[in-house]
């Protein structure tokens, strides 16, 4: 009884030891000091080299104040722990804290092999005299660490960030993960971004490296992209690398400058070596990468990705891009793009490409399938095709090709509404065991693949004219009491599944055509 005594007050001694060496460090740019002891704000630090020489400890805060404005480099040390995370924010009233990178170093914010860290409220940019590769605003680098647990960037505010445009010498981006090592194992354990606004970035958003190959495969877990706002930004919008179970959710990337060369292939929201992703309610429109330009993509080496509920609209290259490279497709390098679902999506107005480009003239398909990606699942989707502006425009609705490798097999399109206000096209050249089932094709069309339960009748939308950005507009996509398309799908209920409006799918009863049930 008494060694259980000793213990309690041991571990409550040691809780309360802990709570007392938690400090607040306050930073002021105009008034402080760095000779200060940065406990209060009357006796703040100045400068982020106060902040860099400072090993910080679990439950310590750093506090910028509010309106104030940084040079340099933020690169701070120390690690927290599950109960008390090192937090850096803001305090006072008035604007975020900014901090400008000035393109001297190839990030602004650094966060290397430290964990448990959430940095919340600040301004970044790092725009150099020219633009250079990899730079970045924000670093994350976890290098032979092993788990490196739960980092937090939450209400960031990146911009200007002048990297490279082009993507083989590294690129420039708004956020960088990046998990490595050869001596340890090491990989990011629930690594969260959300709440940030991210605008003129060069070339990407948020882009991440890992562990690709099969072979020393070591995904990171637990990661979350969440109500991020992407805006002027060129190239590739959120792309999990390396990644097991990454969730990508309330997103919305628009606006998208045409400064990339034709050389430059980049799409919205796509992992690539990635399992098991799922990509939801995310609104990417306006991408005018000369190459690709697709809304959404399911990319190389992945396994299991799930695409659904998101809003695509007036994309150069189209909604959706499905693709794997044949050259190395079965290898430890590329295991293949295997069982990829595409479901209770709209795409409005995609695939407008207004000129040529240097690979295949004006290529713009609605949807591009490519190479050896197999099991794909394409059901419950909306695809409304206005009329087009230009006689030359594609007007492809779905385009299957092989690249480098064998053709995609084992594709199944159902239960979608394809409505067109112009004649489009479906091509399909070796494809294997594409299957097409309870479809509805409003419009006129040219080859069309078999489909005995395929209906033609006017889908009856509450307002298919509606135009917008935002969710509310798929409203009008829904179908009205008198539609023919109610009840007339096939069920590809597996587990517990809703619509894009949060209304359940039965698996006891057929499915309403569209991404609408009653």
């Amino acid at each position: 009884m008494k060694t259980k005594i000793l213990l309690i007050i041991s571990v409550l001694f040691f809780g309360l030891s802990s709570c007392a060496n938690k400090s607040i460090y306050y930073i002021d740019s105009v008034n402080g000091d760095n000779a200060n002891s940065g406990h209060s704000p009357q006796k703040a630090w100045a400068s982020l080299e106060r902040v860099n020489i400072t090993e910080f400890l679990a439950g310590d805060q750093i506090l910028f104040k509010a309106g104030t404005e940084y040079i340099g480099q933020l690169e701070p040390k120390g690690s927290g722990t599950a109960e008390a995370p090192i937090l850096i924010d803001k305090y006072g009233e008035g604007d975020n804290p900014a901090i400008h990178g000035q393109g001297k170093s190839l990030h602004t914010l650094l966060l290397k092999n430290v964990e448990y860290w959430e940095v919340r409220n600040l301004e970044i940019t790092n725009t150099g005299e020219n633009r250079e590769e990899r730079r970045r605003g924000v670093i994350i680098l976890a290098e032979d660490f092993g788990d490196c647990h739960h980092i937090v960037l939450d209400g960031l505010e990146i911009h200007h960030v002048n990297g490279s445009l082009v993507k083989k010498d590294g690129g420039g981006s708004a956020i960088l993960w990046q998990n490595k090592g050869n001596k340890v194992k090491t990989r990011f354990v629930d690594l969260i971004i959300e709440n940030c606004h991210l605008h003129h970035c060069e070339r990407n958003g948020i882009n991440s490296k890992g562990y690709t190959n099969r072979k020393d495969w070591h995904p990171s877990i637990g990661v979350i992209v969440r109500n991020n706002l992407l805006e002027q930004i060129p190239g590739d919008g959120i792309v999990p690398i390396g990644t097991d179970g990454a969730i990508i959710e309330h997103n919305v990337m628009r606006d998208c400058p045409d400064i990339l060369s034709h050389a430059e292939a980049a799409a919205g929201i796509w992992p690539w070596s990635a399992d098991n992703t799922i990509i939801q309610f995310n609104e990417v429109s306006g991408h005018k990468a000369k190459w690709d330009g697709q809304g959404f993509d399911s990319d190389f080496n992945c396994q299991g990705t799930i695409i659904q509920y998101n809003y695509s609209h007036d994309n150069y290259g189209g909604f959706l891009l499905v693709c794997n490279a044949g050259a190395s497709s079965g290898s430890n390098v590329n295991i293949g793009n295997d069982n990829t679902i595409i479901r209770y999506n709209v795409s409005i107005n995609d695939g407008i490409r207004p000129y040529e480009t240097n690979r295949r003239s004006w290529f713009a398909p609605t949807m591009h399938i490519s190479g050896p990606v197999k099991n794909t699942q394409i059901y419950n989707n909306v695809i409304v095709i206005p009329e087009k502006p230009l006689k030359e425009n594609d007007r492809t609705i779905v385009e299957m090709d092989n690249w480098g490798g064998p053709w995609p097999e084992s594709t199944l399109f159902a239960n979608n509404i394809f409505y067109v206000e112009e004649k489009a096209d479906f091509y399909f050249e070796g494809d294997n065991k594409t299957t097409f089932s309870n479809n509805c094709f409003f419009g006129e069309f040219e080859n069309l693949k078999d489909d005995p339960t395929a209906m033609f009748e006017n889908p009856e939308f509450i307002n298919v004219a509606a135009r917008d950005t935002g969710f509310e507009v798929l409203k009008n996509f829904m179908l009205k009491d008198s539609s023919p398309l109610k009840g007339k799908g096939v069920s590809m209920v597996i587990n517990n599944l809703k619509d894009i409006f949060g209304n359940p799918v039965l698996k006891e009863k057929n499915p309403d055509i569209g991404v609408h049930q009653d």
